[in-house]
């Protein structure tokens, strides 16, 4: 035993003594040698130097990105920057923030992507994008980070002031979204402005692509949803994820859809039903868990005419329009599957939802789903201010904590008195006292 432990210690120091250092800055010239004195200027020419096991110091400044940057025009996109060498790391330097500002590349009539994962086992930290633009009229979309390898990890990134989504999710494996915040995205150019293909976060997997997770990111004041799984082939995991005030400017200008969690479906009435069994069936259930939706335009959690149920496990909804939206489409067949009906099959478990402006529960057929000690069916089901112990959503926007977390501040969380704690049932999470408590927030684990 001593013998193998003395083994993975020497592999572990020999790897790391061959791993090297390279730096990115806003003042770099791409024929430095990329050392922390002599730092090249992009990304770019930081992967055409590092190896797989290596790290790309990027340090704090504003990066004003041109045209010229761009990396590869395929059909109708414009990769900025293609990530296709694998074993990479990405970090901002220290304490410093690194800002990606795109305003200055409009290609004519191309969809504009500013990151490209295409490889694999790459890690992107501490990062900031900016002002992506759209250039057609028509119906099209921009994105932030364009997902395609396995095994990456985008860590602390924030998305904001752009025309584009977020995180755009779209082909391989075990890939995690972790403690990011897309917010204040808005396509004001393609069909009319109203930015309906503008998600703070999405989800649109292949056959194939599976143990995708987005885990503690936040999403705001994004056009269209905040998190959206339509088009998806293969379950993905959302937890402890935050949506709110999607649908709308930061004015509060009303834009496109404006769901928090959007779990589902596949373009209803656009998607025949011969490509649904080619390649989307089995239909796959998202788990959407311990999540927070908060003043939504339409739906806080919502099925989206989702074709199978989702699994909805100890959530907190409050002041969506409905706060639990399950609709889906009757069923998989011929003649149902573009036909909306109430929703089936989902798994609703301990989940809590409060002040919503038209419905707190809609679209659902009880008999044919379970049920597991959600507020709305509780024998004294009534919820009050008085529950909580702040509903200030001014700490929505708080401060992350040191390690990138979520903030941890008392916005709907369960006064000591309230009869919502010990009410839930044990569904296989960690929990403290008799029973778990309702909603995305566990007493003294807050």
């Amino acid at each position: 035993m001593k013998y193998r432990f003395l083994l993975v210690l020497i592999f572990l120091n020999s790897f790391l003594l061959s791993a090297k250092e390279f730096y990115v800055a806003p003042q770099g010239n791409d024929t430095n040698d990329g050392s922390i004195t002599k730092p090249v200027e992009t990304i770019k020419r930081a992967q055409e130097l590092a190896s797989s096991g290596d790290i790309v110091y990027i340090r704090g400044g504003l990066y004003a990105m041109r045209e010229e940057q761009i990396a590869e025009k395929k059909g109708i996109w414009a990769y900025v920057t293609n990530l296709d060498k694998n074993g990479i790391s990405y970090f901002a330097y220290k304490n410093e923030i690194p800002v990606f500002d795109y305003k200055n590349i409009k290609p004519e009539n191309y969809r504009i992507v500013a990151f490209l994962l295409s490889g694999n086992n790459i890690h992107i930290k501490g990062i900031e994008a900016i002002g992506i633009q759209v250039t057609i009229q028509k119906h099209t979309q921009s994105e932030c980070f364009e997902i395609r390898g396995n095994n990456n990890t985008l860590e602390q990134i924030k998305m904001h002031e752009n025309m584009a989504i977020g995180v755009y999710m779209l082909s391989g494996s075990n890939n995690l979204i972790l403690n990011c915040d897309s917010y204040n995205n808005w396509d004001s150019v393609s069909e009319g402005g109203k930015g309906g293909n503008t998600d703070g976060f999405g989800a649109h997997l292949k056959k194939g692509s599976i143990n995708n997770v987005f885990r503690g990111c936040r999403a705001w004041f994004n056009s269209d949803d905040g998190f959206d799984l339509i088009n998806n082939a293969e379950p993905v995991l959302i937890e402890n994820c935050w949506a709110f005030y999607n649908g709308y400017s930061s004015d509060f200008v009303s834009r496109a859809d404006g769901n928090g969690f959007k779990s589902g479906g596949y373009a209803k009435g656009r998607n025949p039903y011969s490509n649904l069994i080619a390649n989307f069936t089995p239909i796959p259930k998202n788990t959407i868990r311990f999540s927070l939706a908060v003043g939504n335009k339409q739906g806080g959690f919502y099925a989206n005419h989702h074709l199978e149920g989702n699994y909805w496990h100890n959530n907190t909804a409050y002041k969506n329009r409905v706060n639990y939206d399950m609709l889906n489409c009757l069923a998989l067949n011929p003649t149902d599957f573009g036909t909306d009906g109430p929703g089936w099959n989902h798994e609703l478990a301990n989940n809590l939802g409060f002040a919503a402006k038209v419905k707190e529960l809609g679209n659902i057929d009880k008999s044919r789903c379970v049920l597991k000690n959600n507020y709305f069916d509780l024998a004294d089901n009534s919820v009050t201010a008085s529950d909580f112990l702040s509903l200030d959503e001014a700490l929505l926007t708080a401060p992350r904590q040191a390690d990138g977390s979520l903030p941890n501040n008392d916005f709907l969380k369960l006064a000591p008195s309230s009869k919502l704690i010990d009410a839930g049932t044990n569904i296989g999470f960690p929990f403290n006292g008799k029973a778990p408590a309702l909603g995305c927030f566990e007493k003294n684990k807050q």
